[in-house]
């Protein structure tokens, strides 16, 4: 029987479980800035970050309720990069995870002030959160990575590309730089981060996991530029088509749809080549790079 379902959805509870305690009340000042806050974090999402989180840290044997703090913090970052992107001045969205985006439900400025507070929370919980239970040396490290993979060198750096890229040809070398920092960079870290709660993982087991990651970050995004060109917007929860609407180069752009999936097979091939390396039970890891590259939203 296929369990998989089902634990997921575990996973998906603990998280939010999680995210909601250490997200303030709207009932404490300043109270729409924390509804914002709850309302960009909250409202729905698949979790695959924070499930690759609990993955890799049971794959080592970590205690989930260490696992808790590092999974919010992807999150928070998501979250946060999800209502920035969505700003006029960026994808100008109105739509995300089947309802108004933060700044169409709030406002413009409340909703910046919603993802800049998002973004340091991660950083505040990943420092000091008592249930996370590693060293001092361990909380500098998860920290780097999670800075890492959300500036100039990760996120930041992958938006600003695709925004510059916008109308213009890219190439697929290009394009595939883009997807590892816009995409991929959150994926890798939220690996990472799971594996670093493992007290005595090594070096080379941290190596393969960060190699499964990069081939699955970009397999992963490469599925998002599919799903935009061929689901509904009633399917994605947000609006479908939109890259093309907007003429940003995409993998189906640049190879059409079915080389894009063929592009897409080949690195989660790569991904489990890696992750067959590692010492362990990888099933669940393995099934859940299989979801993420072969969902239908």
């Amino acid at each position: 029987m296929n369990d998989r379902p089902d634990r997921w959805r575990l996973l998906r509870h603990q998280v939010e479980q999680a995210l909601g305690a250490r997200i303030p009340p709207p009932e404490r000042p300043p109270g729409r800035l924390h509804e914002a806050m709850r309302y960009a974090s909250l409202g729905g999402g698949k979790r695959l970050r924070a499930m690759l989180v609990y993955t890799t840290g049971e794959l080592l044997r970590v205690a989930p309720s260490v696992l808790d703090v590092p999974a919010c913090a992807v999150e928070l970052i998501h979250a946060y990069s999800l209502v920035h992107d969505d700003l006029p001045a960026m994808d100008n969205d109105d739509l995300r995870r089947g309802r108004a985006t933060c700044h169409r439900a709030f406002d413009e400025a409340t909703a910046i002030l919603a993802g800049d507070a998002l973004q340091t929370l991660a950083f505040e919980i990943l420092s000091s959160d008592p249930a996370l239970e590693v060293s001092a040396d361990t909380r500098l490290r998860m920290i780097a990575t999670l800075t890492e993979a959300s500036g100039a060198a990760g996120m930041a750096g992958g938006q600003a590309i695709d925004l510059a890229a916008v109308g213009d040809a890219l190439s697929l070398a290009e394009l595939e730089t883009m997807h590892r920092l816009k995409t991929g960079a959150l994926i890798r870290a939220s690996i990472a981060l799971g594996a670093l709660c493992a007290p005595e993982v090594d070096e080379p087991t941290l190596v393969a996991l960060d190699n499964f990651g990069q081939s699955l970050g970009l397999a992963f995004q490469i599925v998002d530029d599919i799903l935009d060109e061929v689901a509904d917007t009633e399917t994605l929860g947000k609006a479908s088509g939109a890259d093309r609407a907007q003429n940003k180069p995409t993998y189906t752009s640049l190879q059409g749809v079915e080389q894009a999936r063929a592009s897409a097979a080949t690195l989660q091939a790569d991904a489990l080549a890696q992750l067959a390396t590692v010492s362990g039970e990888t099933a669940r890891l393995a099934e859940l790079a299989d979801f993420m590259v072969c969902r239908g939203h």
